[in-house]
């Protein structure tokens, strides 16, 4: 049989062992904006789902979701501006979130992995206006500072959802994650809000690891389920979208895993959840 253990706290991991969470600004799904009544498309821009790591630039540091400082070489914190807040993603590609992954956990930076990542900036904190000027505010910033690594995402709009869904289905079928809408006539807001929307052909969340479940058959003596526990205190198991290894070296308890899901329950609970992966501790 397996052996996890952990000696941290889920409140440790879930804010971050350093440093304090910045108040970001968090989307609601496509799903429930829809289901809280119509969407008025022609409000939104609409922009490629990256799938990197999110990264808060304080004006001098970047830092993570959780607050913690990500180690960086010097040469790319001095390409980007002194003083300016940006919410952005840390990318390198479609399909290449391990890479992005494994470069940003490293306390002593790797300067060839880092020569492949991108700061894609989508939105700026601090800016004051609405989202239709930080747009242009951004596409002017990456332009003057000239930085190869500085990018602005691009923000388009459609004209239907009939585009829309188009659109996403290309950028999935490239193997991009989905979309992002941002309301052009909204101030950034530091909490979850339906001005921000992701959409995506399978939506995602995530879960506190709090049990296992022997595997079976098959999976003897390796992980048959995870057990995990939503922000509401509502839980169920995870059994599917691990690799052998995963079973055999599972996510500590006390762990943060992102899993995808396509719908929920009468209850609130996700159906036909499968594993993605331990969200980024760093």
């Amino acid at each position: 049989m397996f052996v996890r253990v952990i000696a941290v706290s889920v409140l440790a991991v879930m804010v971050g062992a350093a440093g304090e969470a910045p108040a970001l600004q968090h989307a609601k799904t496509y799903a429930e904006v829809v289901k809280g009544g119509r969407l008025e498309l022609a409000e939104y821009w609409v922009s490629e789902k990256l799938d990197g790591v999110r990264a808060f630039w304080d004006g001098t540091k970047l830092r993570s979701r959780q607050g913690n400082v990500i180690h960086a070489p010097q040469w790319f914190i001095e390409g980007l501006p002194e003083n300016v807040v940006m919410d952005g993603e840390l990318w390198a590609g479609r399909g290449k979130f391990e890479l992005v992954s494994g470069t940003v956990r490293r306390e002593v930076p790797e300067d060839e992995a880092w020569r492949a990542v991108r700061y894609c900036i989508f939105d700026l904190p601090e800016h004051g206006g609405i989202f239709d000027e930080r747009v242009v505010a951004m596409r002017r910033l990456v332009e003057n500072e000239g930085t190869p690594w500085l990018v602005a995402v691009e923000q388009f709009r459609v004209q239907s959802v009939d585009m829309l869904h188009a659109k996403m289905d290309a950028v999935v079928q490239a193997g991009g994650e989905g979309l992002m809408l941002h309301r052009g006539g909204a101030r950034y807001q530091h909490k979850r809000t339906d001005d921000l929307i992701k959409l995506k052909p399978l939506e995602d969340a995530e879960a506190v690891v709090v049990g296992y479940v022997p595997g079976k058959g098959k999976f003897e003596g390796m992980l048959g389920a995870l057990e995990v526990q939503l922000p509401n205190g509502e839980r169920f198991k995870i059994g599917t979208g691990f690799s052998d290894d995963e079973r055999r070296n599972p996510p500590a308890i006390g762990e943060i895993v992102t899993f995808q899901y396509s719908g929920r329950t009468a209850n609130g609970i996700p159906r036909f959840a499968r594993f993605l992966r331990v969200r980024v501790a760093h």
